[in-house]
């Protein structure tokens, strides 16, 4: 989520109404694909794949409900290569996705205004490769920029939305048909920073668990804080009483978390300073801070460590667009600045491969997601001229 107006694209004739269940006759865009065969890969950190092989890739976008925001593609792991295989329309700004473990459902939020924004459940059929808007549920604030799925003490599993815009956070228990049921919990935020333009209150931005899945974290970038929650074992998710703080430095503007996969820490980039935060994922004290935007642009967008841990990357927009690169010391998980690779305009999430391969960057700005190769000895990017045309794409997964 990013404060400029172009990144708030709200369309209030869309999403007026509460708890509106939608049937599949008006929102499947079915995709089909004719491939040979090889079975789907189910463990964590590895993706799903088609009949023949490629890896199963869902792009989110900003786009209005009678447009196609949520698109289905087969990407090739073997020479960066991509064919798009369907769509889903009837989601206003479905700019964030999460899919659940087994990949039959996929949750989109609905980044729109007050009274306007949503929550959306989507079945995917993996044999007909087809997309499915099942449920359509408000959230308890505006602007929800980021979502993720946990499973409470108790079994069941919950939906936790990030609503950027009067900083708040809802969580939903789902019922046994994968979509929100009963009434949700809305965790209201305060706080302001000293960025007067950007943190003139709290806004909620990301939401994780800690790697021991014993705690909710949410990032509040008004606040210049990490909002800290243990699970229950109740019916709602998280002790609301029991909520503590990490305190960043004033004007952090702190925005999305990855974890290192083998070693106790997480990477913590800022929005607004542009710096990388090394945290201790049990203490959650800040182990070492390093600038990753030298521009000064105020844009710094994700992060995310290489599946073997041996790099970290952030993205950065704004003036400079580009992806920074660090080297992750293997026995401390600190950072050394390795690299610095521009990219087409306003890069904003981005995925790599589960073989560490290559990397897709939603360049929103420029309608593209840009793949590059990654050099497995120095974590260097290439341009491998693969790139997939895309509007205004923000996100993008990988299916179980």
């Amino acid at each position: 989520m990013i404060t400029d107006t172009s990144d708030i694209l709200i369309n209030f004739a869309t999403m007026n109404h509460r708890f509106l269940k939608l049937m599949a006759a008006a929102a499947v865009i079915a995709g089909t694909a004719s491939c040979g065969s090889r079975s789907n890969g189910d463990s964590a950190g590895a993706a799903g794949s088609d009949k023949a092989g490629r890896l199963l890739m869902l792009i989110g976008s900003y786009s209005g409900a009678d447009e196609e925001g949520i698109s289905l593609y087969a990407f090739d792991e073997t020479d960066g290569s991509s064919e798009r295989l369907g769509g889903l329309y009837g989601i206003s700004n479905p700019s964030f996705l999460a899919i659940d473990p087994t990949g039959k459902h996929i949750y989109s939020v609905g980044e729109n205004g007050a009274g306007n924004s949503s929550i959306n459940t989507i079945a995917f059929n993996r044999d007909s490769l087809s997309l499915e808007l099942i449920s359509t549920d408000p959230v308890g604030g505006a602007a929800p920029c980021h979502l993720a799925l946990a499973s409470g003490a108790d079994g069941a599993t919950h939906v936790i939305t990030a609503n950027y815009l009067g900083g708040s956070a809802t969580i939903y228990r789902l019922g046994p048909d994968g979509t929100p049921a009963g009434e949700p919990q809305n965790i209201i935020f305060s706080g302001s920073g000293p960025v007067a333009d950007r943190q003139e209150q709290s806004h909620a931005h990301f939401i994780t668990f800690t790697p021991d899945s014993s705690r909710l974290l949410v990032t509040d970038l008004g606040a210049d804080r990490i909002h800290v929650f243990p699970l229950t074992g109740n019916y709602n998710l998280v002790d609301t009483g029991a909520m503590t703080d990490v305190l960043l430095a004033p004007g952090a503007g702190p925005r999305h978390i990855d974890w290192h996969p083998t070693l106790p820490v997480g990477y913590l980039i800022d929005e607004i300073d542009g710096n990388i935060n090394v945290l201790g994922s049990d203490s959650l004290n800040i182990l070492q801070t390093i600038q990753a935007d030298t521009a000064g642009a105020q844009g710094s967008g994700d992060i995310h460590v290489s599946p073997d841990g041996r790099y970290v990357y952030s993205s950065h927009r704004l003036e400079a667009d580009g992806i920074a690169i660090f080297s992750v010391d293997s026995s401390t998980g600190l950072l050394t600045r390795a690299g610095y690779r521009p990219t087409g305009r306003h890069p904003r999430n981005f995925a790599i491969t589960p073989d560490g391969r290559f990397m897709l960057v939603a360049c929103r700005d420029t309608d593209t997601i840009e793949v590059y190769g990654i050099d497995p000895s120095a974590g260097g990017l290439e341009k491998t001229g693969r790139d997939i045309a895309v509007n205004k794409p923000v996100c993008v997964k990988f299916l179980p």
